[in-house]
């Protein structure tokens, strides 16, 4: 009968003891007489096995036969001693032999123990628990010592890492909030008043004017119960007048001085940053530590230079944006000037024209020169009326007459005095207005001079043949104005530049198309006072332009709707919205619904259709999923079932896919029933009819 190599349970906290014997009855014996003490007991025929079993794992005690096969036990403990991990472990000698000189060269070898055969249980029994009982209070105190180790290490890295967002989250905050002005003593305050009590007890920040002179310094103070007193001083008096001359020479070199150790001050550390943007000292900072006894350290120092940075590149741009401003009013000023200039010599032009309209002509060339010289003089008054509105919007001089007005009858009047100018230039005006009033609150001389810049600017870049669209629709609280074009379009980067005064698309060495290109900046001055707001809108050059106005309506009812026209009698009678972007399939599903009585709108676009549903009030929608334009037909469906006036609406979706995953989006976004083009007449008939 063999005995194992090693067992098997080591579950819980159990510790193991190595039984080292050629002999199975030995082992036996041994491994009954140790059950009783709840250990994992592992034995080894021969002094290699032991070895390798050390060399896996920890024993508390090890009981070794001296005199083994090969490897005697003396030898297998010389090899157990002289490896670092078990030279501490127990080791107690098993032999038949009282031989003096092997006791001393065992007890050499690190033997705490003898025991002699026959083995008396109860002593061993009581050496090995005693053995056991040690090793398991040093491995606890071990553990012990190692916790306290992690839990130091760990307190200390949350206390750094603490330590480290309290002050990233410092410098994110004061950049933030030096970021929010444009204004350099704005910035010089907020600066002092975030460097104290953070990094300072007091701290003073002096802007840098012309000739190198220092300004008057924000100066900032904690107070006695952890608030932040703010006044200014000049650069004279405050508690920073003796460091002058310091700072001085630190403005001139642009290099900080720190840990400065007054003579005669309550402050007993100062220390003077530069704050330099481009190579240039734009303002210093100088911040003191007394009162709270804390003295700077290097990270301390880092902060502050981080700080100082941030606050120079908040003054470059403070300074930037006010000669930015100089220039601009310099400009505007110009302008005004000019157009009021040039209006002088324009009056008698006109007036001149005019008698000359008034005179029978003495022939054709005098009929000819005098329209010339008519429509120049407008031309150049139109250009002057323009000088003079984009300065008095640069400086706020224009005022609204607000009062409510209807934006279809303003933009059909409008167009009615654009359609000569545009026929003049071979140019086919459409234009698709709502059969009801679309109320806005403007100023209507105003918004007429929106509509026909817009006009006159679509024309200009439109060459002869060409075609100009005019569409007004109002959408929940907004009314949108559309003027579309077919010429000469623009590139992606000028689209957001084009409402910039002084912005031309044409860049040509011939200037054909003329203009200052204030038109479409006045434009936007116009609607902006107005509350409202607009767009270029470009494929790219060559395939035209949309430009696009949208402005507020008066109140909810902003376009309230007529009483539906019901002459058909049928109790199966709706009102069915179709949209569908292929106009066959709209008009012709339009015919066929009518005939059978109900009463149809159609749209061609996703966006057309939410607004047409507001004033339609249909009691059912055909909505074809495929949309172009950005707003698809689940979109569609989304958008109704979220408008608590459309939510009710029963929704039928066309598509030309009907897997279940494809009916399943459509239930997903709201959709009633999913029908399947080509659309069963009778499918729908009977969907009408359950409505």
């Amino acid at each position: 009968m063999g005995i194992p190599v090693e067992t098997t349970d080591r579950s819980g906290d159990r510790v193991s003891i190595l039984l080292v014997d050629d002999l199975p009855d030995k082992l036996l014996v041994l491994r009954t007489i140790l059950e009783g003490l709840d250990l994992d007991i592992i034995a080894a025929r021969s002094g290699e096995d032991a070895l390798r079993l050390v060399l896996k794992q920890e024993f508390a005690v090890i009981l070794l036969d001296i005199n083994l096969p090969g490897m005697d036990g003396l030898e297998t403990a010389a090899y157990i001693r002289g490896r670092k991990k078990s030279a501490h472990t127990p080791i107690i000698f098993i032999t038949a032999y009282h031989d003096d000189e092997q006791f001393r060269q065992g007890y050499s070898l690190g033997a705490v123990d003898y025991i002699f055969t026959p083995v008396v249980p109860e002593v061993l029994r009581s050496k090995v628990k005693v053995l056991v009982d040690l090793y398991r209070m040093t491995q606890q105190a071990r553990r012990h010592a190692d916790e306290r180790v992690a839990l130091a290490r760990e307190q200390a890295a949350r206390a750094a890492a603490e330590e480290t967002s309290r002050r990233l989250a410092f410098l994110a905050e004061a950049g933030t909030a030096l970021a929010e002005s444009l204004d350099s003593h704005t910035i010089c305050r907020t600066l002092a008043a975030r460097v104290v009590p953070f990094l300072a007890d007091l701290a003073a920040v002096y802007p840098v004017e012309e000739a190198g002179r220092l300004g008057q310094a924000a100066l900032a103070s904690a107070g006695p119960h952890g608030e932040t007193d703010l006044t200014f001083t000049d650069a004279e008096n405050g508690p920073f007048a003796p460091y002058q001359g310091g700072i001085q020479e630190i403005v001139q070199s642009g290099r900080a001085a720190y840990g400065i150790h007054p003579d005669h001050s309550a402050l007993h550390a100062v220390s003077i940053v530069p704050l330099v943007a481009r190579g240039r000292t734009l303002g210093v900072l100088a911040v003191g530590l007394g009162p709270s006894g804390r003295s700077h350290s290097a990270p301390d120092i880092t902060l502050l230079e981080d700080v100082a940075a941030r606050a120079a590149t908040a003054l470059e741009n403070a300074r930037l944006y006010q000669n930015i401003q100089q220039e601009h009013d310099r400009k505007t000023q110009f302008l005004a000037m000019l157009a009021h200039e040039l209006r002088n010599p324009l009056a008698p032009i006109r007036t001149a024209t005019e008698i000359l309209g008034l005179v029978e002509p003495a022939g054709d060339a005098l009929v000819q020169a005098r329209d010339i010289i008519s429509r120049q003089a407008a031309h150049l008054s139109h250009l002057v009326d323009d000088l003079l509105d984009v300065s008095r919007l640069a400086r706020g001089k224009i005022l609204l007459r607000k009062q409510p007005v209807d934006l279809v009858r303003l933009v059909r009047d409008t167009t009615g005095d654009y359609r000569d100018l545009l026929s003049e230039r071979s140019l086919r005006l459409t234009v698709d207005l709502p059969d009801r009033p679309v109320p806005v609150l403007g100023d209507a001389t105003r918004l007429s001079q929106i509509i026909g810049n817009l006009l006159h600017n679509a024309s200009k870049f439109t060459d002869p043949g060409g075609q100009v669209g005019v569409e007004l629709r109002a959408s929940g609280n907004s009314a949108a104005l559309a003027v579309r074009d077919s010429g000469i379009g623009m590139e992606p980067e000028m689209l957001s530049r084009v409402f910039d005064a002084f912005t031309q698309v044409d860049g040509s060495l011939d200037r054909a198309r003329g203009g200052l290109g204030l038109g479409l900046a006045l434009v936007r001055g116009l609607i902006e006072l107005h509350d409202g707001e607009v767009r270029a809108e470009s494929a790219g050059l060559g395939l035209g332009t949309r430009m696009v106005i949208r402005l507020p309506l008066i109140g909810a009812e902003a376009v309230p709707a007529d009483p539906p026209a019901t002459a058909i009698a049928s109790p199966l009678a709706n009102r069915v919205l179709v949209i569908e972007d292929n106009a066959d399939a709209a008009e012709s599903m339009r015919i066929l619904l009518a005939m059978t009585g109900h009463e149809v709108q159609i749209a061609h676009a996703g966006l057309a259709g939410l607004e047409a549903a507001r004033w339609f009030h249909p009691q059912i929608v055909v909505c074809d999923i495929g949309l172009p334009g950005g707003m698809d037909g689940y979109d569609v469906a989304r958008a109704m079932r979220r408008d608590r006036t459309l939510a009710s609406i029963r929704l039928i979706a066309l598509s030309g896919y009907g897997q279940e995953e494809d009916r399943r989006r459509s239930r997903q976004a709201g959709f009633d029933d999913h029908l399947i083009k080509p659309v069963e007449f009778a499918e729908l008939r009977r969907l009408l009819a359950s409505s």
